[in-house]
């Protein structure tokens, strides 16, 4: 048996073996592809503040349709990195339009893994993929090391700390940043 054959085998044997983990955890919870966003996002400890915001902004039965939708969902730590006061002056009902606004610049039309973003980042010649989100806001990517970001229009990076969480109607990419629009 050759040395290629050999590792073939192995590489074959050690796949089968290797337990795949089919419902990513995220802020505590099982994140579940059957489910769409929302009713994945309600579970986890780490986006509380995400939750709260969406359904502020009435942005739920959006989130909860079809889609697909990618998302770069920030976490409560990120929302506390935040001014003093600024999710409390959001959530307020007299500025539904701003959060609307800024949630929506963190939304993405179609389903985009973190391998397919890197891949159009390290492809372009400038080493940033530019794209829009839902808000029509600029959003680029760019992949420092092993890691990706997204920026928003003021520059400001976003570091994607869990990527490719799966939903029946897109997919998450959990984002240590608030993405905020100019």
């Amino acid at each position: 048996m050759s040395i290629k054959a050999i590792l073939t085998a192995l590489a074959v044997s050690t796949a089968m073996v290797t337990p795949v983990l089919a419902n990513p955890m995220v802020g505590g919870a099982a994140m579940f592809e059957s489910k769409n966003i929302v009713e994945n996002a309600v579970n986890s400890a780490d986006h509380t503040t995400l939750v709260a915001a969406v359904k502020a902004a009435g942005l739920v039965e959006t989130l909860q349709g079809p889609g697909p939708f990618t998302v770069f969902a920030p976490t409560n730590e990120a929302f506390d990195k935040l001014p003093a006061g600024t999710v409390d002056t959001l959530l307020k009902p007299e500025n539904k339009a701003l959060l609307t606004k800024v949630l929506t610049a963190h939304v993405v039309a179609g389903k985009w893994s973190a391998a397919d973003i890197a891949r159009k980042a390290r492809q372009s010649k400038d080493g940033f993929y530019n794209f829009n989100a839902v808000s029509g806001d600029a959003l680029s990517a760019q992949v420092k090391g092993n890691n990706l970001y997204i920026y928003d229009e003021s520059g400001n990076a976003a570091k994607v700390t869990i990527a490719d969480v799966n939903q029946s109607n897109g997919v998450i990419h959990v984002v240590n940043s608030v993405l905020v629009p100019k």
